[in-house]
């Protein structure tokens, strides 16, 4: 009856902020999600282990709701944030990073993120709906870079 929506996304973008301040940001998974649209709830597991919930999204009966956990890494040393999924946890799987590369001026920051979604929905609706729900995810992400981006060059 379900199915997959696979999803990926690489974003770069240049900030004012110098490394160490960007990384300070990025790594603070907290302060990072503050930044990224329809969060509902984000629940630190310990070890590195948070679980993201967005707001439901649809009407009545098609209400749907991301849910997913990933553990995090972050090395400062090489300038990168890195999540994995936690599998068996939510309907979806999440993973990705981020890069930092000091540049003229400030900092490139590049993301890169994989994500796939199981939507309990029949098959049917698969071929109109997936778009839809790509288009979404890319929407929310982008808006992610542009907040990131927004409160680094201030």
């Amino acid at each position: 009856m379900a199915f997959k929506v696979n999803i990926d996304v690489d974003r770069t973008i240049t900030v004012s902020a110098d490394v160490a301040t960007a990384f300070a940001l990025l790594s603070d998974v907290p302060a990072s999600a503050e930044h990224f649209p329809k969060i509902e709830n984000l629940i630190d597991q310990g070890d590195g282990v948070y679980r993201w919930e967005t707001e439901k999204v649809g009407i009545g009966d098609h209400a749907l709701q991301t849910i997913y956990a990933s553990k995090y890494v972050s090395d400062e040393a090489n300038g990168s944030v890195e999540w994995t999924a936690v599998k068996g946890e939510g309907n979806a799987q999440v993973s990705g990073g981020w890069s930092l590369t000091e540049v003229d001026g400030g900092t490139e920051l590049t993301l890169s993120s994989s994500a796939e979604l199981e939507l309990p929905l029949p098959k049917l609706l698969k071929m109109a709906i997936s778009p839809v729900v790509k288009s979404e995810f890319v929407r929310m992400v982008d808006t992610y870079v542009e907040n990131i981006e927004s409160a680094l060059n201030s």
